[in-house]
């Protein structure tokens, strides 16, 4: 298979999305920091690069986070060539790790949350270079986490309030709010 690498930007300035015509995982897999990479040749070998501060993948793409000194205009070809690079050698996102599962757990209200996360809220997310977890749902409140692009961006705040938010209280009125649980 001829592997092709095309980039997107997110709206997180600091992070890239590398679009390839493979599927690299089922579900997502966040590297936050290069300790967290160890199970995967792919991220470690990404943070290799000193300009590397974040390594997230998902279905057909990786989103890099750069460093602040870093330009996108600098790094960019580097990193697409990578990516081509690790692809046509069969570098591992994963190994020996259990893979995302989808089997939603919990409360009629639980369980509708999630589908509503996952079928709605998970597409537009993985758009941006991230992904969404759903945490837990106590007291009007769901709990959910935000990786790759999303963890950090300047914008994420407003998708969680007036996005999120605002379709979980529409669809599930039990729902008051939302909020994002720290990394």
């Amino acid at each position: 298979m001829n592997i092709t690498v095309y980039t997107e930007s997110t709206p997180n300035p600091s992070t890239m999305k590398f679009i390839v015509n493979k599927l690299l995982i089922n579900g997502s897999v966040d590297f936050p920091t290069k300790a967290s990479a160890e199970h995967s040749k792919f991220a470690t070998e990404l943070y290799k690069f000193n300009f590397v501060n974040g390594v997230f993948f998902a279905s057909n793409f990786v989103t890099v986070t750069k460093t602040e000194d870093a330009t996108w205009a600098d790094i960019e070809p580097i990193l697409k060539e990578f990516v081509k690079g690790a692809l046509e050698s069969e570098y591992a996102v994963q190994e020996n790790v259990e893979e995302e599962n989808l089997n939603f757990t919990g409360t009629e209200t639980e369980i509708k949350i999630q589908q509503i996360l996952n079928d709605y809220v998970r597409p537009a997310v993985e758009q941006d270079g991230g992904a969404i977890s759903y945490r837990s749902f106590a007291d009007g409140i769901v709990t959910v986490e935000l990786r790759g692009s999303c963890s950090g961006c300047p914008s994420s705040t407003i998708t969680l309030k007036s996005g999120i938010q605002s379709l979980l209280q529409r669809m599930v009125p039990e729902v008051k709010e939302v909020v994002s649980e720290a990394l």
